[in-house]
This record gives structure tokens, C-alpha cells and sequence, in this order.
């Protein structure tokens, strides 16, 4: 008896959803052979290229311990990608490890060698370009000094030069290399003493380009004989200029060429100083050890604005999360009943603020808020400086952020309640527990379980919420101390100021110093913090 043979099935093809999970194998399976090590070839010759010409930068820059890092690294990087199998963790460690260093660890070590400097506006150059710097503004007239009428031009290769008309009539170009005198006809010059053509070769800059140069001109030196120069005054004239000071290398010193008694030696702290603390401009980068640290406790200008802006910041960062929890607990509570109409209303509408982007809720509100067209006193007839007065610009800031932070609490809340078991609620109130008592002895302990380590998150973020002070407030107003620091600063927007508007420009060491410091009250009180959280589980 024969049986027929089973049909074989026809082969399906795969449907769309199979194949689109497997498009990203197809995409891997692609770059594999030939292509992959054409691809894997190329980009290590570009990251070996930028190696090379970083190399040479630091190289020329005698960054020794820094080269032989960027070679040993460069040199990792090839033999674990150009291996085939024994290094293929590390093929995929070593991108996040580079970014790790690039974006973390290198900016937090820069920030600490800055702090430990005197970087700062006046102190970023290298002491030896300080010293031609201090020369170059040595420069002054002399009691005999020659003016001239000067036309900035251009030569042939479209490099700035000045064209020059003495007093006694002598006809010059003057570049930055030197005086080049030129004959007097081939320069042509109005009644009213201005040039009005250049020697052949060159072509006097006229029009908008002319005023661009103001920066440009300022900076432009023609040296003479010695260490004289002449230096532009203006667009259209030229004076002689002579050194006032002379560098000894001998002693490290400057020495006033009219009175060689008075000296100006190297303080120790990136200055020339005379005995009577007069400093020459510009300082140099120097170390300082833990001055910067010192100057937060010992100088009364530092520590006095350092202990108000702190104690500011504790309050705000504490009295943002207790509001924002609080009435986002509230809220949530109120919605957590069922049967309840128009609930889900209700609920899309309090995640509105947290849906705007706060940099845009920020800015909407400083305009709502402004003491004299805003609509908030116009709503209410009254007229309060919201944004301009000490203590009700703290009010304000406090407000607008429990304004922007009360969804996320609402939301978290809202899902904390939800998991909590309803089993343990009615038994309390079998009990005879009140709804105060239930809330107090079974809600809330419960609810901080999951909702405590965001809370400490909240205030970590609040301490530094650079966004709701700036962009609200810009710090201010200003503060009875005359310090940089305005009422409403906290210390990252005190050291956001520190850096950018503080004794002659910017004080970036002492703002570093001061990031340190933010790092490590954030880091304990978050630590305290969770440990004291801890308690809660045994809740569990």
C-alpha cells in the first residue's frame, strides 16, 4: 500500500513588521567585509590625521605630559579597532569612554586647575606676552615727539599699512614692521592738512570699511628705533611714541625710565607691583594656591554677598520644592476620586504649565509681572514692583517656579496615590481613623517612599536653577552691599556674574572656585538626604 507523499508548503514571504525589525541587522550585515574595513580604514586615518595636527600644536606649545597621552591614546584607539575579536568590548566602550572624558572629566578638571589660578580679566596671558604687553602700553608721547597725518591703505596683498604725513613734511608707510619712507610727491595731501592719495602700490581704505578699523587701528603699532613706535590716534592722525619703562631680565623688574627708583617687581601673583601695590596692565596666569578658597571666608567683599546669596538659595531651592510638592499633592488628592465629571479635563489642564517650555513661561511672566505695563497689576489695581523691589522680587521668582514645577509634582503624586493599596486605607478607617489620621499615619509615609529621592532630585535642581532667576529677574534688584550680587541671585547665576562682571571685567578663578563649592553643599545635602530617606523603606 503506498501513501502519497505530504505537499510541501509554499515558502511565505516575511510580513512588513518582520521585515522592518530586521532592517537594522540588514544595515549592521551591510557595513560587514570589504566595506566595513574600507569604512573602518578611513575613519581611523581621520582620527589619526586630527591626532597628528594636535600633536603638533602641542608639540610647538612644549605640552609634553599632554602628547605623550594624545600618542599612547591614538595608538589604543588602532590596535582595538584594527583587532578582530579579541578587543570587541572594547570597540563599544571606547566612544562612551571618549565622550565621558571629553564632556565630563575634562571640564570638571579644567574648572578645578582654574580654580587654583588667578585667571581673570588682566591675568590670561602667559607672563612673557605680559611683558610686551606692559611695554607696548608704556608707550607715551615725548615733550618732542613728532605728529603726523595719517590714512590707513592697503597693499598689493591687501595687508593694512598707514599712510603717513610728518609735521616737517616727511612722507612715509608705516607698516608693522617698520618706517618706509617714500617720496613726497606721491602723496597728495588737502588744504586742511587731510591725504587724499596713497603712494603707488597702495590704496587708501575709504567708506563703511574705514570705520570698521577703530579695533584694528588701536592695536597697530609702527615701530621706529629702539623700543619707540608710532601708533595711530584717531583715523586721520599719527604720534611718535616713546617707553616709559624698561624690563631688566636681570632682576625680573621694571624700572621707570624718568625715575629708575621706582621698580616694579613680580608680586607672586601674576603682577609687576611697585612697593606701594601699584600694578602694571596686563598680569599674567599664575597658580595661587587656595587664595580664591580663602578670599570666600577671609575678604569681607567675597564672604559677605557669598553667606547672603547662599542663604537665599537654600530658601528658594527648599520653599520651591515644599510649594510645588504640596500643592501638586493637593491637587492630586482632589482629582483622585472616581466618578468625578470632567476629571480628565481637569487633569490635561493643570499639565499645561509643564508642557510650555519654561524658558518661554519664564520670559511670558517677567512681562506679566513688569511694575507698569504689566497685566497682574493692571488685573488686580494695584501697582507693586513685582521685579523691582528686594523682597517682592523673591516672592515673585518663588511663585513663577511653583508655577512651572507644580505639574511635575502633580503627575508624580497623582501616580504615587494610585499605587498605593486601597486595602491598607479601609482598614485604617475600620480602625476609626480620620481622614487627617489616614492621610498623616498611612498616605503620606507610603507616598514619600516613592516620592522622596525626587524630591531631593527637585531641590538639587532648584539649587542650580540658573533659568528662573536670569530669565526672570537677571538677579536683580540690586542689593544695599554694592556688590555684583543682586537680591535675587543664587550662587550659580552670583557665579555666572562672578565671570563675566566683576572687578575689571571677569574674575573666572574665583567663579570656579565657587562651582567647587556648589558641587560639593549639593553633593552633601543630597547625600544627608537620601541616607535620611533610608527610614522609609522599612515601610515597605
Amino acid at each position: 500500500m503506498s501513501s502519497a507523499a505530504a505537499p510541501v508548503p509554499a515558502p511565505t514571504r516575511p510580513s512588513a513588521g518582520v521585515a522592518a525589525l530586521s532592517l537594522p541587522s540588514r544595515l549592521v550585515a551591510s557595513f560587514s567585509g570589504t566595506v566595513g574595513l574600507t569604512v573602518k580604514i578611513v575613519l581611523l586615518g581621520l582620527a589619526n590625521a586630527l591626532a597628528a595636527w594636535a600633536a603638533v600644536v602641542l608639540a610647538d606649545k612644549h605640552r609634553w605630559p599632554a602628547l605623550g597621552a594624545l600618542v599612547a591614546a591614538t595608538l589604543a584607539i588602532d590596535v582595538v579597532y584594527l583587532a578582530r575579536r579579541r578587543t570587541v568590548p572594547l570597540k563599544f566602550l571606547v566612544p562612551g569612554t571618549i565622550f565621558l572624558l571629553a564632556f565630563q572629566v575634562a571640564p570638571i578638571l579644567y574648572t578645578v586647575d582654574v580654580a587654583f589660578t588667578n585667571y581673570s580679566t588682566g591675568h590670561i596671558l602667559t607672563k612673557g606676552e605680559a611683558i610686551q604687553g606692559v611695554l607696548g602700553n608704556s608707550l607715551a608721547a615725548p615733550a618732542n615727539g613728532q605728529t603726523y597725518a595719517m590714512a590707513p591703505a592697503r597693499d598689493d596683498h591687501g595687508k593694512l599699512v598707514l599712510v603717513l604725513v610728518a609735521d616737517n613734511g616727511g612722507t612715509f608707510v608705516g607698516t608693522q614692521d617698520g618706517l618706509k619712507p617714500v617720496p613726497r610727491g606721491s602723496v597728495k595731501v588737502t588744504p586742511d592738512g587731510a591725504i587724499a592719495s596713497a603712494p603707488p602700490g597702495y590704496k587708501l581704505v575709504k567708506g563703511n570699511e574705514l570705520f570698521s578699523l577703530d579695533r584694528q587701528l588701536g592695536a597697530y603699532t609702527v615701530p621706529t628705533h629702539g623700543s619707540s613706535a608710532i601708533r595711530p590716534e584717531g583715523l586721520d592722525t599719527a604720534v611718535d611714541l616713546a617707553p616709559t619703562l624698561r624690563y631688566d631680565s636681570k632682576r625680573d623688574a621694571f624700572v621707570r625710565i624718568d625715575n629708575p627708583a621706582k621698580v616694579y617687581r613680580d608680586n607672586g601673583r601674576g603682577s609687576f607691583a611697585a612697593a606701594n601695590g601699584d600694578e602694571l596692565e596686563p598680569g599674567w596666569r599664575t597658580g595661587v594656591g587656595f587664595r580664591n578658597f580663602s578670599s570666600l571666608i577671609h575678604n569681607p567683599l567675597v564672604r559677605a554677598p557669598f553667606l547672603r546669596v547662599f542663604a537665599w538659595t537654600f530658601a528658594f531651592a527648599a520653599l520651591t520644592v515644599l510649594f510645588s510638592f504640596a500643592l501638586g499633592l493637593f491637587l492630586a488628592i482632589t482629582l483622585d476620586k472616581r466618578g468625578m465629571r470632567f476629571q480628565r479635563l481637569y487633569r490635561s489642564a493643570l499639565v499645561i504649565p509643564y508642557a510650555v517650555p519654561g524658558a518661554l513661561s519664564l520670559l511670558v511672566w517677567a512681562g506679566l509681572l513688569n511694575d507698569d505695563f504689566g497685566v497682574v497689576n493692571r488685573l488686580l489695581h494695584v501697582h507693586v514692583a513685582w521685579l523691582f523691589g528686594a523682597n517682592w522680587a523673591k516672592v515673585s521668582v518663588i511663585l513663577v517656579s511653583l508655577w512651572l514645577t507644580f505639574p511635575y509634582f502633580f503627575l508624580v503624586s497623582m501616580g504615587a496615590l494610585q499605587s498605593i493599596p486601597t486595602e491598607l486605607v479601609e482598614a485604617a478607617r475600620v480602625d476609626g481613623g480620620g481622614r487627617w489620621q489616614v492621610f498623616r499615619r498611612v498616605t503620606l509615609p507610603l507616598l514619600l517612599v516613592a516620592v522622596a529621592p525626587l524630591l531631593i532630585a527637585s531641590f538639587a535642581f532648584n539649587f542650580n536653577n540658573f533659568n528662573s532667576i536670569y530669565l526672570l529677574t537677571g538677579g536683580g534688584p540690586a542689593s544695599n552691599d554694592q556688590s555684583i550680587a543682586g537680591a535675587t541671585d543664587i550662587l550659580i547665576s552670583y557665579t555666572y556674574k562672578l565671570s563675566f562682571a566683576t572687578g575689571k571685567g571677569g574674575n573666572y578663578a574665583l567663579a570656579a572656585a565657587v562651582s567647587i563649592l556648589i558641587f560639593f553643599i549639593v553633593a552633601g545635602i543630597s547625600a544627608v538626604s537620601f541616607w535620611r530617606s533610608k527610614s522609609l523603606e522599612n515601610l515597605r
